[in-house]
């Protein structure tokens, strides 16, 4: 079992920025792909980015550009830097991990990332 603890959210203006972690409690993180997905009041969660273990990342098309996913293995913690955000970011993001090459999948609790003036 792999615990994830987010950390980052909370309340940013327009056009600001916010950074969010993601800690791992396993002595192989390095072999898990790790995601971040968002889920907004009213809808289904969507995938935001994802870095492979060998470090390939993608985005979802909504926040290329603005977001930037990164991981470190010495820390066990995989981040996303959220830049220029928009009040349509606003939701709840979760962190996700899956252990390569398998299916196996871990959820962290969430945190709230809210963008309002």
């Amino acid at each position: 079992q792999v615990q994830l603890v987010e950390s980052g959210g909370g309340l940013v203006q327009p056009g600001g920025s916010l950074r969010l972690s993601c800690a791992a409690s396993t002595s192989i993180f390095s072999i898990y792909g790790m995601g971040w997905y968002r889920q907004a009041p009213g809808k289904q969660r969507e995938l935001v980015a994802r870095i492979t273990s060998g470090g390939t990342a993608n985005y979802a098309d909504s926040v290329k550009g603005r977001f930037t996913i990164s991981r470190d293995n010495a820390k066990n913690t995989v981040y996303l830097q959220m830049n220029s955000l928009k009040p349509e970011d606003t939701a709840v993001y979760y962190c996700n991990a899956v252990r390569e090459p398998t299916t196996i999948t871990y959820w962290g609790q969430g945190t709230q990332v809210t963008v309002s003036s």
